[in-house]
């Protein structure tokens, strides 16, 4: 691992541990040319999955460009970051366990969307605005009513 202070290719690793999630190995390291301390996060890669985008182009997921989806649908609501782990977590198993070595955006979109409604409704409307491309008022009327024909089934969710 490359020291992120002075480049050396050359560091410890000095501490290993399950990180919260249980998904991956938290490694303290140090670099001996530097002295630098830092903090890695080692996973699990069952393999290499690329994204098929609408345009056709192709290119290799990325974990934390799902993580930066979750977080800004989630800024400013309260919901903990280790439930945003545990959904991304779930949706790459899914993904990577799928079988298919190439699935495409709107695949993920659907199922980040699911992940969505069962954390906070306003963050699934966020997203949601942006994944169906809403443009009218009427796009926001019909998920609102469908979020209340799922509390209207389920009378212990909160609106």
């Amino acid at each position: 691992m490359r020291c992120p202070y002075c480049g050396s290719e050359d560091t410890q690793v000095k501490d290993s541990r399950p990180a919260e999630d249980n998904t991956s190995i938290r490694r303290r390291r140090i670099c001996p040319d530097c002295g630098g301390r830092f903090t890695t996060f080692e996973r699990v890669q069952l393999r290499e999955l690329m994204v098929v985008k609408k345009t056709g182009r192709k290119v290799l997921f990325d974990r934390n460009k799902l993580v930066r989806s979750f977080q800004i649908a989630l800024r400013k609501r309260p919901v903990d970051n280790d439930r945003i782990e545990r959904a991304v977590s779930g949706i790459v198993r899914r993904l990577e366990s799928s079988g298919e070595a190439e699935i495409s955006s709107e695949q993920i979109g659907l199922q980040v969307l699911e992940a969505l409604k069962s954390l906070d409704d306003v963050a699934f409307v966020r997203y949601a605005s942006v994944y169906r491309d809403f443009s009218h008022a009427e796009d926001f009327e019909k998920v609102i009513e469908e979020i209340n024909a799922k509390i209207a089934r389920d009378p212990g969710l909160e609106p």
